[in-house]
């Protein structure tokens, strides 16, 4: 029976557990991040009391007042701009991100004190995909103050970056990561967590104002939208309506429209029965359309009483649309998806009565529809990171985000080639020639599997600071001026074995030439000329002169062996080296072992000496009193006859 009692006792506690974890994860919502773009601190915008956490995660940048360009753009007052003196690529990465779907939100800004006219254009990505580029005019534009973009998240991070054209330096206001429903705008079955969707255009019909999801009360959930206002496609093609009614079937997942948006529309009219919009949009791209409908006009009843067929750019995607018949009631919520490809630059929705009263719609939304990049071999690019700090690259080479994407701004010098196999971006060619690069070349450039071709000729490139010095641990000054830390060409060179073009000329490489660049059974260009290098050229390395590879070893004084070199003296193999080396050593550590002894050996003599000379004056006084008395027992034997027996006497000393 206690046994039972415990067993219940133990599934209720668990229940319990569940529901208060169930009920928690409940209340916490989906995650949002604001950033305050150039903030110190964290800031608070009324009238929501949104909190905008201060500026970080940024690769570069520079934070200044603002000067926003629109009513509709967060009241914040300062950004962070991106000289293009510090390269055409910088980002914001931000970590510890949770996996899901994400509307990403970007306002742009002006610096301070500038003019429209100086408004920057440049290009944003997403994740190294390119989502959008700001066109000239944004700054008079309400609904192009900012871009939005929806995207799967599944890494933990994001990577936001901007990229400059040559138009001014990027400017930004705020940044909003804001997490939706996984399923968020499924248009169909080429919906996936790689597929992109920027918004377009995003209108509410008939009365109303502009207004946000957070304004119109919305659900946290659908991310915070902006809807623009529009009272009418044109002329008198439209009449507005609006009512007060609650709305069915509206805030429900997977997109969570606001009730609001259902509560106006427009409808055609007798002068014009067909209700158009068009849009202007680039051409040879995919659109996912969505509209909204709620029937609310009380001369409709029943079914049958409003029907019409949707047409976008000219083809019939919706026939008899019943809107009562299809939402189930009146005032009640219908949303219509369908994704077209677009040739020209122009995306018209027209809406045809077929019977009964004309043409009514209550919101539209056109997401451009984007294939998500590829991205680079995550090893290669660590690679290319640890290559970046070990060169120490100033920030006007711009290698923040990915090497490779967005394919419009890979990493300058920085070859790159899709890998079928891996679907994966990798680095086939890295040209860094005449840079004035200083560091050194580190081991990890191994890493760059597919490397065909690599060039840092007309550099200073040196070797590093010596290890041993990293043991050093209350190091407090160290002054290594006027001193040159030249380095060997690294060993690992010898895995890239795609290696066509090796070009280290004109550097500060020195010791001898690795063996294992020997291996480089593609190699047919090496240029090491104009080093410090030394010894013999690896016999391998002058093999492949005899199947058409060419190779420049001149201005290296030390070099030998190969036709056009110096004749190499008596040579020793590496082993020998190495033995010759350690017989040295041995040599050298039994001359300082002997030098110790002979040292101690010669102070503990000293040591004697010193103290016989102290002790000699003491040993004279007591030899002489030892004389005195043998002298006085002599002459009491003489004066006073007494004869004393050999025992008394001692031993008689015997000689020869």
């Amino acid at each position: 029976m206690a046994n039972i009692a415990t067993f219940r006792f133990l599934l209720l506690w668990t229940l319990f557990l569940c529901f208060a974890f169930t009920t928690c994860a409940a209340q916490r919502g989906p995650y949002g991040m604001h950033i305050s773009c150039g903030a110190r601190h964290d800031v608070q915008t009324k009238p929501t009391t949104t909190l905008w956490y201060k500026d970080f995660g940024y690769t570069g940048g520079i934070p200044t007042n603002a000067s926003t360009t629109s009513y509709i753009a967060p009241p914040l007052k300062t950004l962070r701009y991106f000289p293009l003196s510090e390269g055409l690529s910088n980002c914001y990465n931000i970590n510890r991100v949770p996996k899901g779907r994400y509307s990403i939100r970007i306002f742009f800004g002006l610096v301070a004190h500038t003019t429209v006219t100086d408004e920057p254009l440049f290009d944003i990505s997403i994740q190294g995909t390119q989502i959008y580029s700001l066109k000239s005019g944004w700054t008079t534009r309400d609904d192009q103050a900012f871009t939005e973009a929806q995207v799967s998240l599944m890494d933990g991070s994001v990577s936001i970056c901007f990229h400059g054209t040559g138009h001014g330096d990027p400017a930004i206001l705020s940044i909003e990561i804001l997490q939706i429903d996984d399923k968020a705008y499924y248009f169909g079955p080429d919906w996936s967590e790689g597929v992109m969707l920027r918004t377009v255009k995003r209108l509410s019909c008939g009365f109303g104002q502009s207004k946000f999801g957070v304004d119109y009360g919305a659900d946290p959930r659908g991310g915070d939208r902006y809807w623009q206002h529009i009272k009418t496609f044109g002329g008198d093609s439209d009449q507005p309506r609006s009512v007060e009614t609650r709305i069915k079937q509206a805030s429900h997942p997977p997109n969570f429209y606001p009730e609001t948006l259902y509560r106006s529309a427009l409808v055609s009219t007798s002068s014009q029965p067909d209700l158009t919009y068009t849009l202007d949009v680039d051409p040879n791209k995919n659109y996912s359309v969505w509209l909204h409908f709620a029937e609310i006009d009380n001369s409709v009843t029943a079914t049958g009483q409003r029907v019409f067929d949707i047409m976008i750019n000219g083809d019939v995607a919706f026939r008899n649309v019943d809107i009562v018949k299809m939402s189930g009631d009146r005032y009640s919520a219908l949303v219509l998806n369908r994704t077209v490809t677009v040739n020209g630059r122009t995306l018209t929705v027209t809406l045809s009565p077929i019977k009964g009263s004309f043409a009514i719609i209550s919101a539209i939304e056109i997401l451009e529809v984007i294939t998500a990049e590829s991205k680079t071999l995550s090893d290669e690019v660590m690679a290319l990171q640890t290559l970046k700090k070990a060169l120490g690259l100033p920030p006007r080479f711009g290698w923040n985000g990915d090497p490779c994407v967005p394919q419009q701004h890979p990493w300058t010098g920085a070859d790159c080639r899709l890998d079928k196999s891996s679907s994966k971006w990798v680095i086939d060619g890295l040209g860094l020639g005449n840079q004035g690069l200083k560091g050194y070349l580190p081991n990890d450039i191994s890493r760059l599997h597919n490397l065909q071709i690599l060039n840092l000729s007309g550099n200073g490139i040196r070797g590093a600071i010596p290890s041993p010095l990293g043991t050093i641990t209350s190091l407090q000054v160290l002054d290594l001026s006027y001193n040159f830390f030249n380095g060997s060409i690294p060993e690992s060179l010898g895995q890239l074995t795609s290696l066509q073009r090796l070009d280290l000329s004109y550097n500060f490489f020195n010791g001898s030439i690795p063996e294992s660049l020997g291996q480089l059974t593609s190699l047919q260009r090496l240029n090491l000329n104009g080093n410090l290098l030394s010894g013999r050229v690896p016999a391998t390395l002058g093999g492949r002169l005899l199947h058409g590879a060419s190779f420049n070893f001149t201005d290296n004084a030390g070099l030998c062996g190969i036709p056009g070199l110096p004749t190499c003296g008596p040579h020793l193999s590496a082993g020998a080296k190495v033995g010759i080396g350690l017989g040295a050593s041995f040599t050298f550590l039994l001359l300082i072992i002997g030098s110790v002894c002979w040292w101690k050996r010669r102070q503990n003599i000293l040591r004697v000496q010193q103290i016989a000379a102290r002790a000699a004056p003491y040993a004279k006084a007591r030899t002489q009193f030892s004389r005195d008395i043998q002298m006085a027992r002599h002459n009491n034997n003489n004066n006073y006859g007494n004869a004393h027996t050999a025992a008394e006497n001692g031993p008689i000393l015997l000689s020869r």
